[in-house]
């Protein structure tokens, strides 16, 4: 199952989709000159996915903040908070899965490099068990992954780079996944921007960024040149989460805007030049009234009150499922059959398994997951042993002998208790290894030695090597089968 969004037409006049699902596991480079429309870009992508997925915005310029206001995201004004507040912020951004804007504008480059590194590795930092997906937008990328220091001190510069790092090539595992834009591949870290599998390609002019873009879109040279001539607000697109194939893309429409808006031209005033001059070389009336007093900033949030916006969030979001509890139950079987059957070999996380549950509710027509995560993690490992339904009272007792089982064990249990309950050969090594999320066989033999070592299966291995499995809970044991 895919959850595409439209981020514009190619030159058909087509949809370009953009495969949010695709993009959490394959990163995402803009490029573009100033003014190309490379923040209308992820206005757009920000916009058409806040529905999908929690997404965390490291604002530069202060452009971002809007976001707040059509869709509820947490604006966070950094030069209002010291350190320790914001590590303490980040680690409820995880925690909450809450959609957030990190505004750096009113701090100098130096202090926006470390604020920014101190956010993003706290947030890569997270327990395992905040590790949900979520987009992590950063603005002016060369700004905080530079190839060379510049006017920045070393140690700046380190911290910095270190945290885009993590973010663009291990923060996947942890359900972070980076969209970076930059005006200036040639500005940007190789190592940063080697990590992205899809590309945007705005309008550029210097040859050596040319010949950048042009190679991360496997075009010849003299290609290059159509990336010059690139109208404002159009893209060259190309990865797995946009096409495999490099396609011209017209950047839609966007809901919000920048705080200031975009510079027109204005015409100067009319007048002729002896009252410009008068005007200018004018001298002050000593004996005038007193300039007015500058207007007052509004005095900062405490950080405390951010951090309880951050907690509340996900209750102030619409969670009432469309259907009643009684439809609700068949949909939640369903999703969960689906998933189980498209998962394959592959092993994800508990969160983002999770995150893809509410995404196919919604597609069937529930505005939000209708049970929690631990319930979740439940309700899945039971459907791995095929025990989707949970009112079955076939699975009862089954149920009641994997009450000692640990959580994360749950799903191999009752895949070996429901081989006993129906006289079915013993699950081999490879079918266990997947309920448990794992493929070393290692593993596998340490798992039925704890269970055995727990009292809750007993192992048996013939002469011939085939294994069976009792379990006591039950009475009942598996057939003998290769192990």
């Amino acid at each position: 199952m895919t959850a595409n969004i439209s981020i514009g037409t190619d030159s058909h006049g087509k949809d370009v989709l953009v495969d949010v699902e695709e993009l959490l596991a394959t990163r995402l480079l803009v490029q573009g000159n100033s003014g190309s429309g490379k923040s209308h870009l992820l206005r757009r992508l920000l916009e058409e996915s806040a529905a999908m997925v929690q997404q965390v915005v490291i604002d530069p310029e202060g452009d971002f903040v809007t976001l707040a206001d059509a869709y509820g995201h947490v604006v966070i004004d950094a030069g209002d908070y010291n350190e320790r507040d914001i590590v303490r912020m980040a680690g409820r951004i995880r925690e909450h899965r809450a959609s957030v804007v990190l505004s750096l504008d009113a701090l100098e480059l130096e202090a926006q490099m470390k604020c920014a590194a101190t956010f993003l590795s706290t947030l890569f930092d997270a327990p395992r068990d905040h590790w949900y997906p979520a987009l992590v937008v950063v603005d002016e990328a060369q700004m905080f992954a530079p190839v060379a220091a510049g006017d920045v001190s070393d140690e700046a510069r380190r911290l910095s780079l270190a945290a885009m790092t993590n973010l663009m090539c291990r923060g996947r595992k942890r359900g972070l996944a980076g969209v970076i834009a930059t005006q200036r591949l040639a500005k940007l870290a190789k190592n940063v921007a080697a990590e992205a599998s899809n590309f945007l390609m705005g309008r550029t002019f210097l040859d050596i960024d040319m010949a950048r873009a042009a190679d991360l879109l496997g075009m010849e040279r003299r290609q290059a040149e159509q990336i010059r001539d690139l109208e404002r607000g159009r893209f060259l697109g190309l990865g797995p989460a946009i096409a495999r194939r490099p396609v011209s893309v017209k950047i839609g429409a966007v809901q919000t805007g920048t705080r200031g808006g975009s510079h027109k031209l204005m015409p100067p005033p009319v007048a002729v030049a002896e009252d410009f001059q008068e005007l200018l070389f004018a001298r002050g009336q000593e004996d005038g009234p007193p300039p007015s007093p500058p207007r007052a900033d509004p005095p900062p949030r405490p950080a405390e009150d951010i951090m309880r916006q951050l907690a509340d969030a996900p209750q102030a979001k619409p969670a009432a499922p469309q259907l009643d509890f009684g439809e609700n139950e068949p949909v939640v079987i369903a999703v969960l059959e689906d998933i189980v059957a498209d998962m394959g070999d592959a092993a994800p996380g508990v969160a983002a398994l999770y995150q893809d549950f509410g995404v196919r509710c919604r597609m069937k027509g529930l505005k939000t997951a209708p049970i929690d995560l631990p319930a979740f993690r439940r309700r899945f490992a039971m459907a791995q042993a095929g025990m989707a339904d949970a009112d079955d009272p076939r699975w009862r007792d089954a149920l009641r002998a994997a009450e000692p089982v640990p959580e994360d064990m749950l799903a191999p249990f009752l895949l070996i208790a429901r081989a006993a309950m129906e006289g079915r050969p013993c699950p081999d090594d490879h079918a266990l290894a997947r309920a448990y999320g794992t493929s070393s066989p290692g593993r596998v033999r340490r798992l039925i030695d704890y269970m055995e070592k727990l009292g809750v299966i007993v192992a048996r291995t013939d002469f011939g090597g085939r294994r069976s499995i009792g379990v006591p809970g039950l009475g009942l044991s598996t057939a003998a089968a290769e192990g």
